[in-house]
């Protein structure tokens, strides 16, 4: 009788070496063929590229790479992704009656929504964290199978959990179902998971809040409670993310914005802002701005219409992309057998277009940029409203530039050297680009995309190498690149926008004639560089904490009196700062000076001039520093040449 061979599989390591097992080998027994020490530190592993659980047997020839706290993203992923199970099975070994129903990985953390009759308190939050530690000191084994569907729901109606149905039904035919057990608690889920539960740092993690969360989503479905937490690899990092937590409380915009009477929001204009004269003062002095750093750098400035008819929407695309995200406005023409359907602009660029179309241009009219600090009203859910960060009205810092292919690489390079230059003199030394590429929901051809893609990302390698890929995040119309800035305290945001676009100049016929005499199509790059002045202003007031940079400042000096003798000199020091361009307020109230000093001091006010007696006689001011000991009585003159001077907006310096 002849002995059938027995089927192996090859191995290839990420340094290239290769190794043969037996069909079915794991990502653990290779990992322990290696060595013991590579055993004891795996977390998980890659097969082919895809993170999976070490258990999962290889039935192919693949390329293996064992997951380890080293990989720290994959590593946080995972520590992240089984403390969700661990705070389910927590809630349930201590509530037993509690139904779960999905618990994912989110930014700095997971959740899990749960269905339970008592809502859960702060007291309850000690007591789960306390119970996933004792869990995560048993140390149990994680295990997985795959299971048929009928098994799985048939589980699931056995043991009382009526989402785990619903969400089984859910899958579709041929997908597996796989199941997983953390110690004697099991869970639907893709996974991947740790080993075991002893892997999740228990010093690491925290419960931070309980909200509402309707299942699946769906308003008419039943209302959950949501426990959110979050969870690092060493509770080092932990520590460091709950103190920028509590940096960033205090310096909440919100809180600033009427700490400083800057602005406020109502119910009666839900996501409309409420400028105040202090922050319209800020407002203005960044859209001044703004305006000289475009107008030198060879933007023309134009205004176009805040209402525009539904059929110039249709014909850029974005009835059908943002119909229901804009406020619609229905008129009754005179003679008209219907109403006409208006849209208040939700952007900008099919009406910049329309400028570019109004006269024939010529090659030697490229490139055209066009700019303009356009109004836009979008329909935001409520729940996703904050503050100035999330709005329904706001003004872009917007632009277009119609070019040529062959221009697209040194405007793509004059673009982000603007760019990095505004953002240094607003605050933010560094940014990270972001390259997105082509969605599965778009306009135009494959041939277009790829030209608009090769043509961007070769740009973008002109001016750096340091971008990363973002696939299938571009805009509908076309690729684009994104830029990140870091503020004080380490949180990223996202600003400007550069992208290339080829499909609208089409959809909307813009032409120009070129030097062959030829009709063309230009390319239309999309660009902004605050984003929102909305937003924005939010970012720089969480970013300075309130205290704006003279030139930024609402208020940039107080002339404050000792005695109520100088009311008359405080208001003559405070026109003098006035004609130099200053903006200024006087407090001649019946105070302490060390009163008005603090108080000032808090609002964020850069310069205090104090002014008494001696300062009357002598024509002088004491003035204090924002951040300084101490200060220095000087002249007016020279005090108020100063000042104004140090007030200058960075661009003009």
């Amino acid at each position: 009788m002849s002995e059938v061979a027995e089927a192996h599989v090859t191995i290839t390591l990420p340094d290239g070496a290769t190794r043969t097992y037996g069909t079915g080998v794991t990502g653990a027994e290779v990992a322990a063929d290696i060595s013991n020490s590579l055993a004891k530190a795996a977390l998980a592993c890659r097969i082919d590229g895809t993170l999976s659980d070490l258990s999962r047997r290889i039935e192919h020839d693949a390329e293996l790479s064992i997951v380890t706290a080293k990989d720290e993203a994959e590593a946080l992923e995972l520590i992240r992704h089984d403390c969700a199970h661990i705070m389910a099975r927590a809630v349930q070994e201590l509530w037993p009656a509690t139904k779960v129903t999905i618990g994912p990985v989110i930014d700095n953390g997971f959740y899990y929504d749960f269905d339970r009759d008592e809502p859960f308190t702060e007291d309850d939050l000690a007591a789960i964290e306390k119970r996933m530690r004792q869990i995560i000191e048993a140390r149990d084994p994680v295990k997985t199978e795959v299971w048929t569907r009928a098994d799985a729901i048939a589980h699931y109606e056995k043991t009382g959990e009526p989402f785990k149905v619903e969400l089984v039904e859910a899958i579709p035919e041929g997908q597996p179902i796989r199941m997983y057990w953390h110690g004697p608690w099991q869970d639907l889920c893709r996974g991947p998971h740790l080993v075991h539960t002893g892997q999740v740092p228990a010093d690491a993690f925290k419960l931070m809040s309980v909200a509402g969360a309707y299942w699946r989503g769906d308003s008419s479905r039943k209302q959950l409670q949501r426990i959110y937490g979050t969870a690092f690899r060493t509770r080092k990092d932990l520590e460091a993310y709950l103190h920028m937590l509590e940096e960033a409380a205090k310096r909440d915009h919100r809180r600033i914005g009427k700490q400083m009477d800057l602005f406020h929001l109502q119910e009666e204009a839900p996501g409309m802002i409420f400028w105040h004269p202090n922050g319209w003062a800020v407002y203005r002095a960044l859209e001044d701005y703004m305006r000289r750093r475009l107008t030198a750098a060879g933007y023309k400035e134009i205004k176009t219409p805040q209402v525009v008819d539904r059929k110039l929407w249709e014909a850029s695309g974005h009835w059908d992309k943002y119909r229901e995200n804009m406020f619609l406005a229905y008129v009754e023409e005179e003679h008209a057998k219907e109403k006409r359907i208006n849209a208040l602009k939700p952007m900008n660029c099919p009406c910049h277009v329309q400028i570019y179309n109004h006269s024939l241009k010529s090659y030697r009219d490229l490139p055209l940029r066009l700019a303009e600090f356009g109004s836009c009203h979008r329909y935001e859910p409520s729940g996703s409203m904050h503050g100035l960060m999330r709005v329904r009205g706001f003004t872009q810092d917007d632009a277009h530039i119609f070019c040529t292919e062959d221009q697209i690489e040194d405007e793509t390079a004059r673009f982000i050297e603007l760019l990095g230059s505004i953002y240094k003199d607003l605050g933010f030394d560094s940014f990270d680009i972001k390259f997105s590429t082509r969605p599965e929901q778009r306009v135009g051809s494959d041939e277009i995309w790829d030209k608009a893609e090769a043509a961007l990302e070769a740009a973008v390698r002109k001016v750096t190498n340091d971008y990363t890929v973002d696939p299938g995040e571009g805009a509908f119309y076309g690729p684009k690149l994104d830029f990140k800035l870091t503020d004080a305290i380490g949180r990223e945001w996202q600003c400007g926008t550069f992208q290339a676009d080829f499909n609208l100049p089409e959809r909307l016929d813009a032409e120009y004639v070129d030097a062959d005499g030829e009709r063309k199509r230009p390319v239309m790059m999309h660009r902004a560089i605050l984003g929102s002045f909305e937003r924005f202003m939010g970012i720089v007031i969480e970013n300075c904490a309130g205290r704006f940079p003279l030139w930024l400042a609402p208020v940039q000096a107080v002339v404050a009196t000792i005695v109520s003798d100088a009311d008359g000199y405080a208001e003559r020091v405070a026109a003098e700062l006035r004609a130099k361009g200053l903006r200024v307020e006087t407090d001649t109230r019946n105070e302490k000076i060390n009163y008005k000093v603090r108080e000032h001091s808090v609002a964020g006010v850069p310069v205090i001039l104090a002014v008494g007696r001696q300062e009357v006689e002598g024509e002088t001011v004491a003035v204090r520093r924002l951040g300084e000991q101490g200060q220095r009585v000087l002249p007016l003159a020279e005090a108020a040449a100063g000042i104004a001077a140090d007030a200058t907006p960075p661009d003009l310096r």
